[in-house]
């Protein structure tokens, strides 16, 4: 059945907003909670014997983060998702934020005067995080000496006082938090301290994030033996987890020995996506449903689609967007498109891409009509999208994670992919020891030549490897870093 053209430019316009501002963190509080999808897998990161919680860049780690500390969304999380019930995961758990902490926790600048200011290294990182936790459950130690001390009530940012008046207090600090351990045994209930965007401590030193994060493994590797019921939640990018691994020793052997990865399958990837095409608006919640799909519905989550499998989603897509990406087949299948072109190197689709790939290839259609039928989105128009979402993508790790990235692009653009690996270290090499960031001068990339910086991208999947060892791509970075391919879909 047709769509009338008002019929049409309605739901584009509520497709072309669902909710996607970029992060997690930005997203409103009222949409965000009917946007996100309680996943089996993921949820076993809410067990309090579960201490580090691993994922790529982008899998959604800072999203659970949010959903539970933020939100408070555990109650409706243990409600829909009946595969969670066998874990230790009740509604006596508070969830208190030891990181980020905003205006309460030091900047990069600080960070790096503090580290520099310190003749033992390996005390000063215990001391900081040991200190900032007091800090963080200080609404639970009213009762304590140590109430109303200086380090409670210096200015966060003043890491050096901070930590000078934690260590001047001895063994007070240890005992209030021995005494509120015995006490929330005694309630049996539970304080999970969660640390999220660790990889952001330093800024671009990553000498002090590295230190930062070490100091942080060694105290809860530690702590966590002698309390039970204040208990750290760790979120750690994967390729953190691999590269430093080794020189976190021992301490993070000791915490990964039971730890939560966050991995995304075809059907929750569509699951996600569908749930928030369906939240968005009545109209496209009935546009969902019209295509055979089933859902649950929870009055703090919205609507759950009910996906047994990732082709349950095929109707709908199809539906938005056509069987091929072209006249036929020749071009592509639209439903496994979307996915593989939102992969990283390494394989990894990045939610949050494809949902802005969908709400942008809307607003392409808003400004240029191209679908026809009972279709919202033409394949031309989710083709301009992509490269739209690769720039988003691109300056979004510039700016928050790989601030160097932008001296990869100065080196690469204007290439074409795939490459020889030696062109590709031959360009990387160019002007090796020139800025890599107009903003920042002093970021280097965290390699020692171009060969290492090489096999660093490929770690992470800003490139993908292929036969005869050439260097590929993927499209998710492609038209971020000025790069081409030949071939692919039309754009217009």
């Amino acid at each position: 059945m047709s769509l009338k053209s008002n019929e049409r430019q309605k739901l584009l316009t509520a497709l072309s907003q669902m909710g996607s501002s970029g992060s997690a963190e930005r997203e409103k509080p009222e949409t965000f909670k009917h946007t996100y999808l309680p996943v089996p897998e993921h949820i076993r990161a809410f067990d309090p014997s579960v201490a580090l919680v691993l994922g790529v860049r982008g899998a959604g780690k800072s999203e659970l983060f949010r959903a539970a500390v933020d939100e408070h969304l555990l109650p409706a999380i243990l409600r829909t998702t009946p595969e969670v019930r066998n874990l230790r995961i009740n509604e006596k758990i508070e969830w208190l934020k030891g990181h980020p902490l905003g205006k309460d926790f030091p900047d990069p600048t600080e960070m790096r005067r503090f580290f520099d200011s310190q003749s033992n290294k390996a005390e000063a990182e215990r001391d900081l995080w040991f200190a900032y936790l007091v800090r963080t459950v200080r609404v639970h130690l009213s009762a304590s000496p140590i109430n109303g001390s200086d380090m409670l009530r210096l200015p966060g940012a003043e890491i050096s006082k901070v930590v000078e008046a934690f260590r001047s207090l001895e063994a007070k600090p240890l005992l209030a938090l021995d005494d509120l351990d015995r006490k929330l045994e005694e309630e049996d209930r539970w304080l999970l301290v969660s640390y999220d965007e660790l990889d952001v401590i330093g800024g671009y030193d990553w000498d002090s994030m590295i230190a930062s994060i070490r100091g942080l493994v060694g105290f809860w590797a530690n702590y966590s033996r002698r309390w039970t019921r204040i208990r750290p939640k760790v979120f750690l990018r994967t390729d953190l987890f691999r590269r430093h691994g080794q020189s976190f020793g021992a301490d993070l052997i000791k915490l990964a020995a039971n730890r939560a990865e966050i991995n995304w399958s075809d059907r929750n990837l569509y699951a996600m996506l569908v749930k928030r095409i369906a939240n968005t608006s009545e109209g496209l919640a009935e546009y969902c449903k019209q295509s055979r799909l089933k859902f649950i519905e929870d009055p703090d989550l919205g609507l759950i689609p009910i996906l047994n499998k990732e082709t349950d989603a095929k109707p709908l897509i199809e539906r938005i967007a056509g069987q091929f990406m072209g006249a036929n087949s020749k071009k592509g299948r639209t439903f496994p498109w979307l996915l593989t072109h939102v992969r990283d190197g390494n394989g990894h689709a990045i939610p949050r891409a494809l949902v802005r790939l969908i709400e942008d290839a809307a607003t392409q259609e808003e400004d240029r009509p191209l679908a026809t039928y009972s279709r919202l989105i033409d394949p031309r128009s989710i083709r301009r999208a992509l490269d739209k979402v690769s720039e988003e993508y691109v300056l979004s790790v510039n700016t928050h994670e790989l601030p160097w990235l932008p001296g990869v692009k100065q080196r690469l653009e204007g290439q074409g992919v795939p490459m020889d690996r030696r062109q590709m270290e031959n360009l990387l090499n160019k002007k090796w020891e020139q800025p890599w960031s107009k903003d920042q001068p002093l970021v280097r990339p965290p390699a020692e030549n171009a060969s290492l910086l090489t096999d660093y991208l490929l770690e992470i999947g800003v490139l993908g490897s292929r036969p005869n060892n050439r260097i590929d791509v993927p499209d998710l970075f492609l038209a971020g870093l000025g790069l081409t391919r030949k071939g692919g879909v039309r754009k217009a």
